[in-house]
């Protein structure tokens, strides 16, 4: 490999690496020691001219999967799992004491915190030694090695920021990444790399990636590249990105841990089992081999796996023995150089061979890790924790703005605010809101999910009252507001409302904008007033609560109606209080009575913006909006999972990772649906019951411009042995030519193709799952007349299999395991029988294009971040007239004095050092979601925040730990674009099969399928087109002409003071700042 590159190619360029490598100084962190190397200072020396293996020790640590957080921290259960983090720690820096010269890195910050306020002030001393002498150091850095489909954005950036800060105030300097470090999520999401990107991180490494992928970039050495991570953002989304070889164990025979069964190195010099020739032979063998598949004279070899270095002295003993008898084969001609390394000193050298390298823009979904295995069941799997999840982190918004709006904080706010912090950190583990683990360790993660809620509502309970009970007011008796959550919404239960014939509902809006909002409360009669704030009786609906919800087993309520009012004008990072009463004088003429059914014509609810046609046997045919009637149908099917014995590919079975339906098999839920429409002043609905476990509620309130499907599906049936995967199919006559539309995390819409990848021609065994992709919040299709997109309130898998079709799967549950390590069926109970979920589909239907006024794209912008961050409910039993209540109280509170532009979105408002608030703005809109408005906002950040005494801000990379003005990145050069290397001409394939890698966790060492594929069944085959190298693919790293100094950026600063204070974004942009508040 090494005579492709020439000598000149050793050289470092010098001037790039200092530009690009100004190191960060840190906002508020324990100083770093003066004479620190830590970084890219403190990497080991590779050598010209000769392979530089970089190896990798390191441990993949499970935030929870098949035992609890705390069993895997502190090693029990071994039965389950032979896995104790507190003992890889202590025993990982033992050996590092020993031998200045060996590496390790830790990646989940949740367990290495865990482990450090447990330290002795010297063992902390010691551990702060190695950091700043990079001989441990930090990579990934985030509470928990984060799922990248099912995800949210928000919950994304939260998670490393906690992170990032903890490892920042421990280790200063020293302790911030510069890597991205994926190993194991099942698939990657472009918007991932764009936050890494964004965060100011180098690059990043991960595991798994389609097999057919796979194939096709090592055989074109194109796995190495730079990754185009935003489509609005230009270069600074730009992420160096490599998927490493071997997913991230050691090489087979090569796992020294005492969880494997490979053979030590051994070097006695008389034993007769010596070996060390053998053993070296081997492992050069292997590394010449991976060679040939990358661009450089440096390999990455990752030495370790899950829960790997519980004694990690018997690891580094052999490590330093295959190290030691590998170079000393250098004296007599060998032209491979092993060393101690770390994913970022393996980058720095890429960094420095000075070459060019591919592009990609699109992302790594769906993973398939063999020809009947789409890793696309995770998706939807376990749906009631993905909602939960998405509960919790729009819980976590209202505390951390609370929080900082707090007119007093007391000495729990921090650890309460922190608690909610770190439990959704953990909860963003690819291991948790995933569904991929087992179910008692779900049952734990809801339990730390309902601990954490309840810390952080005393926070909430603490400034609501603070707000609500004015000094200067005489207030009656209680002078405390309840504040509870009722999180039984989704079934209409609270006690507060139900058990009380007066109460207060507070309605908190963490949005910068204001909103207006149908507010549905749980009530046991229909005779009740709303008077708002301001003393005005309210316009009121009752509707009943459905029949299928109020025949659920174990619904403890006794509420039969849900009150519906109108919250208008709810204040922007504020709230409104709202007296509610029974009241006698409600005529009987205000109790629900279902429409008369009509069984020889249609039923039709809307207003309007939209209308929704239901035919004769319940089901939904046609929707009008923008002008335009649309056959539109709606309907429930599921598919029949398959089962197998997992022993060959083609007998896998659907299971918590994958779905796989049993030869596409789908059924009807039925073929007629029993309706009762209720129409009211508020709201229009259409309640379905499609048979005996499956039932929605179409709703169209007065004022919108869409529709809400909730559907409730389960318990699911399975007397018939039959594993089910529940889906909701919307069919209309959109002509979308095989292409829709899915998000990426929440953020940015990526284009798909029915049968199509954008980097290789793919060769889909699968059809239906194959064509499955992460529906974080959104899924549409579109023709040159008309658009349908659909909202969703939690991660769902989805696709459009048929031109005008979107589906997407609700529930799941099986039978059988699909044996990639989980080890129990995804078969989901309570009360002893199947799982019930709950939850919403927003419909959109309109003009694609010349639209009056806005364009549904933006306004599916608006709605999006409505429904996933909605005013919270906090409701309080009262003991005092609406008089005493609208005089004694402040009723109405605003946090912010100016509203945001209309597509600005506060992303963060929350406390962060003493004095100190983070604060992050986004644009939420695309450069294509709506050309008439304008590409570019501005706003006065003082003018929002004027109830806070601001001192100064200074601008931060987006997890707000460094100075964005003294942050630098490497540069990476892209290959021209008419660039057609590849490395034909120098490598041939000489196996007429190949194995597989063997994606089962848990993961040591490395391991094939016993299954073979014939090498011309592989994807990348039809792809392969002999050329010759284009030595300009060989191009020294030159500092782009934008590049400012930052010389330049001081000078370009505002002159004026309040022109410092002047934010501007362009399309997706997010802006992170510390402000700082007067002393």
């Amino acid at each position: 490999m090494l005579h492709k590159f020439g000598g000149c190619l050793a050289i470092i360029y010098l001037s790039s690496f200092i530009v690009h490598h100004v190191e960060t100084r840190n906002i508020r962190s324990e100083k770093s020691d003066a004479a620190a190397q830590c970084g890219y200072t403190s990497c080991h020396p590779t050598k010209p001219n000769m392979l530089n293996v970089h190896i990798v020790a390191h441990t993949h640590d499970d935030v929870g999967w098949l035992k609890t957080v705390d069993q895997y921290y502190y090693g029990s259960e071994t039965l389950i799992q032979k896995a104790g983090v507190q003992y890889i720690i202590d025993s990982v820096v033992e050996s590092l004491l020993k031998d200045p010269n060996r590496r390790f890195i830790y990646v989940e910050s949740a367990f290495f915190f865990k482990w450090w306020k447990e330290q002795t002030k010297e063992q902390q001393d010691n551990v702060k030694m190695l950091v700043n002498e990079g001989r441990l150091e930090f990579i990934g850095g985030a509470w928990s090695m984060n799922d990248e489909a099912t995800t949210h954005y928000q919950s994304v950036i939260d998670q490393f920021a906690w992170g990032l800060r903890q490892l920042n105030d421990t280790f200063g300097q020293c302790g911030r990444p510069r890597i991205g470090w994926q190993i194991d999520p099942f698939g990657h999401s472009r918007e991932m790399a764009s936050i890494f990107a964004q965060m100011g991180f180098d690059g990043m490494f991960f595991g798994r990636l389609d097999y057919q992928d796979k194939d096709e970039r090592l055989m074109t050495q194109k796995a190495e590249m730079i990754w185009h991570g935003s489509a609005n953002l230009d270069e600074k989304a730009d992420l160096f990105t490599g998927a490493l070889y071997n997913n991230y164990q050691a090489p087979a025979g090569f796992c020294f841990d005492i969880l494997c069964a490979d053979q030590p190195i051994i070097d006695g010099k008389h034993s007769p089992d010596n070996n060390v020739k053998e053993r070296v032979d081997t492992f050069l063998d292997y590394v010449k081999a991976q060679s040939n598949y990358y661009r450089t004279n440096n390999i990455i070899i990752t030495m370790g796996g899950d829960f790997t270095y519980q004694a990690a002295q018997v690891y580094y003993k052999n490590l330093d023995k295959l190290i030691r008898y590998a170079n000393e084969r250098q004296a007599n001609g060998s032209n491979i150089n092993l060393l101690y390394s770390t994913p970022s000193c393996y980058l720095k050298s890429l960094h420095d061979a000075g070459i060019s390298w591919p592009t990609k823009s699109d992302d790594f979904f769906p993973y398939a890790s063999d020809p009947h295995s789409y890793w696309t069941g995770y998706f939807t799997s376990r749906p009631t924790l993905k909602r939960f999840e998405r509960d919790g982190n729009h819980f976590l918004q209202a505390c951390k703005q609370l929080s900082a709006l707090a007119p007093k904080r007391s000495a729990e706010f921090d650890p309460h605010l922190n608690f909610m912090r770190e439990t959704m950190g953990i909860m963003q583990h690819h291991d948790a809101v995933t569904g991929t683990e087992k179910q008692k360790v779900a049952l734990d993660y809801a339990k730390r999910m309902s601990v954490a809620l309840r810390a952080c509502s005393t926070n909430i309970r603490s400034v609501l009252n603070q707000l609500s009970i004015s000094s200067d007011r005489v207030s009656p008796q209680p002078t405390k507001f309840e504040f509870k959550t009722c999180t039984l919404l989704n079934i209409s239960s609270c006690a507060t409302s139900e058990l009380n014939d007066r109460f207060a509902l507070t309605l908190y809006n963490p949005l910068a904008h204001s909103t207006n909002e149908y507010v549905r409360v749980p009530v046991t009669d229909y005779k009740y007033v709303v008077i708002d704030p301001t003393g005005k009786s309210l316009s009121t609906q009752v509707v009943p609560v459905p029949k299928a919800v109020t025949n659920l087993q174990h619904r403890n309520s006794s509420a039969q109606y849900e009150l519906i009012f109108l919250a208008s004008n709810l204040p922007a990072v504020g709230y409104k209080t709202y007296y509610i009463e029974k009241s006698d004088s409600i005529p009987v003429s205000g109790k629900p009575s279902p429409s008369p059914r009509k069984k020889s014509s249609y039923t039709v609810i809307g207003n309007k913006n939209i209308k929704l046609t239901f035919d004769t046997n319940g089901f939904l045919v046609y929707v009008t909006a923008d002008g335009m009637t649309r056959p539109i149908s709606q309907e429930f099917l599921y598919y029949i999972a398959a089962t197998g014995n997992n022993e060959e590919f083609l007998n896998r079975s659907s299971g918590a990772y994958i779905f796989r339906p049993d030869k596409n098999q789908i059924r009807f839920a039925t073929d007629e649906v029993s309706i009762e429409v209720y129409k009211g002043q508020l709201v229009q609905e259409v309640h379905q019951q499609f048979n005996s476990w499956i039932s929605q509620v179409v709703r169209v309130y007065k004022q919108s411009n869409h529709a809400e499907f909730e559907w409730l599906v389960g318990p699911i049936p399975i007397k018939d042995n039959i594993g089910k995967e529940v889906i909701s199919r919307f069919t209309s006559d959109i002509k979308s030519d095989s292409i829709f539309y899915t998000d990426s995390n929440g953020r940015e819409m990526l284009k798909r193709r029915r049968n199509h990848r954008e980097t290789w021609n793919v060769k889909i065994h699968e059809s239906v799952a194959g064509n499955y992709y992460p529906v974080t919040t959104k899924i549409a299709l579109e023709d040159d007349t008309a658009r349908m997109a659909i909202l969703t309130d939690r991660a769902q898998g989805g696709s459009s299999l048929e031109d005008g079709v979107l589906e997407l799967m609700v529930h799941r549950r099986l039978l059988h395991d699909d044996a990639f390590g989980v080890g129990e069926a995804l078969n989901e109970t309570e009360y002893g029988e199947g799982l019930i979920a709950r939850g919403k589909h927003h419909f959109f239907v309109g003009k694609s294009l010349q639209r009056p006024e806005v364009s549904l794209k933006a306004i599916e912008r608006l709605v999006q971040l409505e429904t996933l961050l909605p005013s919270w409910k906090f409701f309080s039993n009262v003991s005092y007239s609406s008089d005493q209540w609208l005089t004694a109280f402040t009723n109405t509170y605003n946090g912010i004095s100016a509203a945001l532009p209309k597509y600005v979105h506060l992303l963060s408002l929350e406390p962060w050092h003493e004095k100190e608030l983070l604060v992050r703005f986004e644009h939420i809109l695309e450069k294509t979601d709506d050309t008439r408005h304008p590409q570019y906002v501005q706003f006065n950040i003082k003018d929002v925040l004027s109830a806070f005494n601001i001192e100064n801000i200074r601008e931060t990379t987006l997890d707000g730990n460094a100075w964005l003005d003294e942050h630098r990145r490497m540069e990476f050069v892209p290959d021209p674009e008419d660039e057609a290397y590849n490395n034909y001409g120098t490598f041939k394939k000489s196996s007429k099969a190949v194995h597989l890698l063997s994606a089962e966790k848990p993961m040591l060492e490395t391991r094939y399928s016993k299954e073979t594929l014939e090498a011309g069944q592989l994807g990348a085959e039809s792809n392969r087109i002999k050329r010759s190298a284009d030595s300009r693919h060989f191009t020294i790293h030159r500092r782009r002409p934008q590049e400012t100094s930052s010389d330049d950026l001081k000078k370009s600063m505002p002159s004026s003071e309040r022109e410092k204070y002047l934010i501007e974004l362009s399309p997706m942009e997010i802006r992170t700042f510390i402000v700082y508040l007067e002393k």
